[in-house]
């Protein structure tokens, strides 16, 4: 299938954004919500936070946040020849369902962690992230194949609003469940926390069905290859010789670098920090996680409509300011109200930021029949960010015995960003991404 018969294809745009109504129900459900809360509780080593990982004692928060480094490490490793290969051979939904099928089967496993199978529930865990952030690489690059020219704020921010609105449907029937176990039939709570990793499951594996049914099976395949992995890796050094040539990408990507992984490892650790360092319950935890999912909707379409009146770079500068102020609060936050307070800000600029983020590289992509490979770089930065920002995190919890140090050296992480992207205005890239 050519790529001119979807731009613009209200049918295609709307089964596309359905990805991100069903696996964002991991990023939500698992990953922020009730597995760091049902983690917590069943790794407390005696109240000591210490647990034994295959013979190795580790502090928990810190074993959670280098299994979100090890699985991202993997993808980073695999996405790019992958990547290669799905361009050279056409079959990027194809890959799009490999993952969906790892990640949906690691929810399901998710149902076996307790405290007695705490690899087991670890190596789960690591399973469903890496089928959550590998199926993203080859669904951020359908972006620029489906957008109109200018189109690409309104829908990259649709994606990212579609994708907290399934989150938060499922999260309250999985907090219906945690809170009245026994209306439900269940158990306890322990049991209930283990049956929503199972709905995950279902809900990622069925809503995906909508766009893997409407996306095109093939599309802008080259000549069949005897090889694809080889024809695969020929294909990375082609558009890698390329994306040498374009320093403003590079700049780009060095900025997105250092903002992402502040942003994603504030995300996969922001449920452990209210509970280690504030104590938060999960009566006000889960509902604040709620709140921030609220914003971001509002957040993402608030930041596009800002990109559109002010450009891609004055948007994306304002948000990143914002974050280092949140950073830099966050060490005077010691109660649930100045916790809720916090939240509210990065609910307006988390899904605002991965929004603007995904859709300034496509606007500064070259007219190529490459995407994937090209947006294969753009998932490498991201998954080594989320590599880099959350083992640094654990080091340094490790290190100081503090999680409010880690996220302040993160609000340096975002500074570095916005000077960069300061450094990016200066360049050929300013004509792309402004409005004026």
């Amino acid at each position: 299938m050519q790529q001119d018969s979807l731009r613009g294809n209200k049918r295609i745009i709307r089964a596309w954004t359905f990805f991100d109504w069903a696996n964002s129900a991991f990023q939500l459900s698992i990953t922020s919500a009730i597995l760091p809360a049902y983690f917590a509780t069943v790794t407390k080593g005696g109240g000591s936070g210490i647990v034994s990982f295959f013979g190795y004692q580790v502090i928990n928060t810190s074993l959670y946040a280098w299994t979100v480094s090890a699985s991202f490490l993997l993808v980073a490793c695999l996405s790019p020849l992958l990547s290669s290969v799905a361009d050279y051979t056409g079959r990027r939904k194809l890959f799009m369902q490999l993952f969906t099928v790892l990640g949906v089967s690691g929810c399901m496993l998710l149902y076996f962690f307790d405290e007695q199978h705490l690899e087991l529930g670890i190596l789960a865990f690591a399973m469903a992230s890496v089928g959550y952030t590998g199926g993203l690489v080859f669904y951020n690059a359908w972006l620029p194949e489906i957008a109109l020219p200018g189109d690409e704020d309104r829908i990259s921010a649709r994606g990212f609003a579609l994708g907290y609105t399934g989150a938060m449907i499922l999260l309250l029937i999985n907090i219906a469940m945690l809170l009245q176990p026994a209306f439900f039939g269940i158990a306890n709570k322990a049991m209930a926390a283990r049956l929503s990793f199972v709905s995950v499951g279902i809900w990622w594996g069925t809503f995906a069905l909508i766009p893997f049914s409407a996306l095109p099976g093939k599309l802008n395949s080259r000549k069949h290859a005897e090889y694809p992995l080889l024809n695969g890796y020929r294909e990375l050094v082609k558009v890698w010789n390329e994306f040498r040539k374009i320093p403003y990408l590079q700049i780009f990507l060095l900025g997105f670098f250092l903002v992402i992984m502040s942003v994603l490892t504030i995300m996969y650790m922001a449920a452990n920090f209210a509970k280690k360092e504030i104590g938060l319950p999960d009566t006000i935890l889960i509902p604040t996680i709620l709140l921030i999912q609220v914003l971001g909707i509002v957040g993402s379409l608030l930041f596009a409509r800002i990109s559109k009146r002010m450009g891609n770079l004055n948007a994306l500068k304002i948000g990143v300011f914002i974050w280092v102020l949140i950073c830099m609060a966050a060490l005077y936050v010691h109660s649930a109200v100045t916790f809720i307070a916090l939240a509210a800000f990065v609910g307006l600029v988390m899904g605002a930021i991965q929004a603007l983020t995904r859709s300034t590289y496509t606007k500064l992509l070259p007219k190529t029949n490459d995407h994937t490979s090209y947006f294969s770089f753009y998932d490498v930065t991201e998954k080594l960010a989320v590599v880099s920002g959350t083992f640094l995190f654990g080091l340094m919890e490790t290190l100081t015995g503090s999680m409010r140090i880690a996220i302040v050296l993160l609000g340096v992480f975002f500074a570095g960003g916005y000077l960069t992207l300061v450094w990016l205005g200066k360049t050929k890239a300013k004509k792309y991404l402004s409005n004026t």
